[in-house]
């Protein structure tokens, strides 16, 4: 008899075996945590779009826990929120939700960090990505309707050139910092204590533009308050489609965005780490789910924990010489 059908009945046999054994051990794993009380842990208050995108995450993955509660701990910036998942038990009963700027900007900021973002967590998955947008107030004359005419103002008007940001050390601030030394113009950075008193001032005519989360300007920016000028990631969004990247009006390689993405402690079994890796990406696939990203102009993500943790490591990679060069150094 010919070995090749045999050989190949065999390894299908041992294929079909091998992934039946996979499956059973995610299932045994998630059984686990079902019956716990299992906390997605944010870093900032609720109402914002960091506890939003949480709580709708949540309210589709009951197949992962019967009962995942949101653990809000706002504070110096996020770090409390990721200090306390490290600090968590490594079985599936404990998770972060956290923007980029906690794990691949923070650890070149802040000497001493109390965490190391690659040693002490797992990533997940991405959960969404969002891009920045800049955006000019009634502070701005209506004639400037581009950057290339926003930049020209604020040569001749430096006193009034100014952006607002949520906070001082963001990924914000870093992209104002980095067009105006892109443009050779000076632009000061005016922080804010979240996105909405940055906005309320825009909108007052208080400071001339800002930079910040498009869902959080879009309403105004369509109603005609604002006027958006370029967004910040590698392409357009999909949400104002008319206006140019960074790297379209004239600046190639001021791409920045930002990401939520889901991390557990480190030494959590790889098995939980598959179930929950399936179960966020199931509920981003719901129509619940999309719809509310959606209100939030971010895009939906969603990626194995390998591409996650080669994304983690390339970001960090990324902003150590940006932020050497930018020589900031964060108050706390």
């Amino acid at each position: 008899m010919p070995r090749g059908p045999m050989l190949t009945r065999r390894l299908f046999v041992a294929t079909t075996a091998a992934a039946g054994a996979w499956i059973a051990a995610q299932r045994r794993a998630q059984s686990q945590v079902v019956g716990k009380l299992t906390r997605m842990i944010v870093g900032f208050a609720p109402g914002g779009s960091s506890d939003v995108t949480a709580r709708l995450l949540v309210d589709q993955m009951r197949g992962y826990a019967s009962t995942i509660i949101i653990d809000n701990r706002p504070g110096a910036g996020g770090r409390i929120a990721v200090e306390a998942v490290k600090a968590g038990a490594p079985d599936g009963s404990v998770m972060l939700l956290s923007p980029a700027s906690m794990i691949v900007l923070y650890p070149h900021l802040y000497k001493p960090l109390g965490y190391d973002p690659v040693e002490d967590f797992v990533a997940v998955t991405t959960v969404c990505a969002f891009p920045f947008v800049l955006s000019v107030g009634p502070l701005v004359p209506r004639e400037v309707r581009t950057l290339a005419d926003f930049i020209q103002w604020c040569k001749a008007n430096p006193k009034l050139a100014s952006y607002g940001t949520s906070g001082a050390g963001s990924m914000l601030h870093f992209a104002g910092m980095m067009l105006a030394r892109a443009a050779n113009f000076d632009f000061t950075h005016v922080p804010y204590k979240g996105a909405s008193p940055a906005l309320q001032d825009l909108l007052g005519g208080q400071v001339a533009s800002t930079v910040g989360v498009l869902g959080i300007a879009l309403p105004h920016i369509q109603a005609g308050n604002l006027r958006a000028l370029a967004m910040t990631g590698a392409t357009r969004s999909s949400f104002l489609p008319d206006v140019p990247t960074l790297t379209e009006a004239g600046y190639p390689g001021l791409e920045i965005a930002e990401w939520q993405g889901l991390f557990v402690p480190a030494k959590t079994p790889p098995a939980i780490i598959q179930a929950l890796n399936r179960s966020v990406r199931d509920a981003l696939d719901t129509a619940e789910v999309k719809s509310g990203l959606v209100k939030l102009s971010f895009e939906a993500g969603g990626t194995s924990p390998e591409e996650f943790a080669q994304l983690v490591r390339s970001d960090l990679a990324r902003w150590e010489p940006i932020v050497k060069a930018s020589g900031f150094t964060p108050e706390n």
